[in-house]
């Protein structure tokens, strides 16, 4: 059996350790994903264009988008695919560093560059990779009281 494992680096060695005293192979095409019980976690599980499975630092994430059933997250530089469901992406997340915006939108409050008030009680952010996003209505209160407006 192998095991693909998601821990601090600073653990990594003792866990990997300890696993192969009972006998467990470790490595990143592991059939099972082992990680830190964490309430936080600081990476998500997600998949590369290959559709390889990866670990992706949550401080790397700009924004979480959702299409219908496809959850994509995007950073800087790429693009990845989530395999849970936005509802459970917002749960995992740290709520001091993401926040949701709109039914199908969460974004890293590290990311937010600007802030534009728009009409009808919303607002237009602009991230650092410099994609507009819309706060909409029904998050607008929330996001207010967020970021102290």
């Amino acid at each position: 059996m192998k095991i693909c494992i998601s821990v601090s680096p600073e653990k990594e060695e003792e866990v990997i350790a300890c696993l192969a005293a009972h006998g467990l192979e470790t490595g990143e095409d592991g059939e099972y994903l082992l990680t830190e019980n964490s309430r936080y976690p600081a990476f998500l599980s997600a998949r590369d264009g290959d559709r390889d499975r990866i670990r992706l630092a949550a401080e790397e994430v700009v924004y979480i988008e959702a299409f219908g059933k496809d959850v994509e997250i995007h950073t800087g530089k790429d693009t990845y695919f989530a395999q849970d469901r936005m509802y459970q992406l917002e749960a995992s997340l740290d709520p001091s560093k993401f926040l949701r915006v709109s039914k199908s939108v969460i974004v890293s409050a590290a990311h937010v560059r600007k802030i534009r008030p728009s009409l009808s009680m919303k607002f237009i952010l602009t991230l650092s990779d410099g994609t507009l996003v819309d706060v909409t209505r029904s998050y607008y209160s929330d996001f207010r009281r967020f970021f102290g407006i």
